[in-house]
């Protein structure tokens, strides 16, 4: 069977965020090809969450000696058949990052990882960025720009098939609410939903769109948010992964570490100096603030009475037991209380199916449990099922056997 054919695009667009609004920028977009001789292309979309970028989460490179595609779910979806592409909005991965190589603009209270690298010392503040990169609106139109790319490909003017990662799922769930034709169905992984989450900045528009009135940026965030850019170090990163030990091979946390790296030139030579000419990078990412993403939205009717999510969009989420992200503590304040059971409560079409992987955490891509995930994935996208059923809510051990949840 020939591999999947590897295609890098390049896709234009007007900026939409704030900070570089109306500049013609480009969004590296990759595509794994697997479709079959004499079949019609079924494409996939893929999208990272906050932090991880695009092509560390769904296409690690393999384990020396292991399988090719362990860790790749984009090229497993491809040997199956699919047209899968993976994106990075503004801010991560490889496209562009506006306002964020200057150390200065980093989150005041993160920026003792960057001394004494590139920083000497925590810079005083105001950040010469004083607001958040981008908005709800800007990142749903970085989706809508790929999406419109991808359907004009010929072979695939048809909806999509969306994956979406963490907080992926607050910017892809918003859009097909609001272009539901573009979208085949809604695969979300660990989702970050907060039930009482941000509604919008126009009390008749449940989506945030702003009036025309309205200044840039769009929202009036705390004060904290005003920085463009987080950053976190590298120990950072591996103490943040939840779930189960056992689920981790060795060296994996160093193996998506560096994958992040792979993808920043400039975070990359940031943090301390490990090797003469060789640092330990400083993990760059995108300060944003999100609506249209609550109990309030997801239960969407469109004007024909029928349900976009659940009934015109099947919807399919899969977590981690362990997952302490999408999951958070009933005593954080709102916006800030994540649940993902809470999110399956508000879709109201009967086109929904959950799972709750035993041991897993928040980063199911580089545990032992990317398999399963793939395998389900490819039963659900060519079935509308996974292990035989459609439809409910269900715990899933580690042998494989399932449990309905109350």
């Amino acid at each position: 069977m020939p591999a999947p054919t590897l295609i890098e695009h390049k896709v234009t667009l007007q900026s939409k965020i704030p900070a570089n609004f109306n500049e013609t920028v480009e969004l590296p977009v990759r595509e794994y090809n697997g479709t079959k001789p004499n079949e019609s292309p079924v494409p996939v979309l893929m999208l990272h969450g906050r932090s991880v970028p695009a092509l560390a989460g769904f296409d690690l490179a393999p384990v020396p000696g292991g399988p090719a595609t362990r860790y790749s779910w984009a090229q497993e979806l491809a040997d199956d058949g699919y047209d899968v592409f993976i994106m990075d909005l503004q801010g991560s991965g490889r496209s562009p990052r506006p306002r964020m190589d200057d150390p200065c603009n980093a989150n005041p209270v993160q920026q003792q990882v960057l001394v004494p690298n590139p920083l000497q010392a925590p810079c005083p503040p105001p950040p010469p960025y004083p607001n958040q990169l981008g908005n709800s609106e800007s990142e749903w139109a970085e989706v809508d720009a790929v999406v419109q790319y991808i359907r004009h490909l010929a072979g695939r003017d048809k909806p999509i098939r969306f994956i979406g990662w963490s907080l992926g799922a607050a910017i892809m769930g918003p859009y097909a609410l609001q272009h539901p034709d573009n979208v085949e169905s809604l695969l979300l992984l660990a989702p970050v939903f907060p039930p009482k989450g941000r509604w919008s900045d126009k009390p008749d528009d449940p989506f945030g769109r702003p009036a025309e009135a309205q200044t840039l940026p769009l929202s009036k965030p705390a004060a904290t948010w005003g920085f463009p850019m987080f950053v976190g170090s590298k120990s950072g990163f591996k103490s943040g992964m939840d779930g189960d030990l056992a689920l981790r091979e060795p060296g994996i946390q160093d193996r998506a570490w560096d994958a992040c790296m792979q993808t920043d030139p400039v975070g990359s030579k940031w943090g301390p100096e490990v090797a003469p000419g060789v640092y330990e990078g400083i993990l760059r990412y995108r300060n944003t603030y999100w609506w249209g993403w609550n109990n309030q939205t997801v239960p969407y009717e469109s004007p024909a009475g029928t349900h976009v999510l659940g009934e015109r969009i099947p919807v399919l989420i899969i977590y981690g037991e362990l997952d302490r992200t999408a999951n958070s503590p009933s005593t954080f304040p709102d916006p800030l209380r994540f649940s993902v059971p809470a999110l399956y409560a508000a879709i109201k079409g009967p086109k929904k199916t959950m799972f709750c992987l035993e041991g897993a955490g928040h980063s199911l891509v580089w545990e032992t449990t990317a398999r399963t995930i793939h395998h389900m994935s490819k039963q659900w996208f060519k079935n509308g099922k996974v292990q035989g059923v459609t439809s409910g809510s269900y715990f899933r051990d580690s042998f494989g056997e399932l449990t309905p949840l109350p």
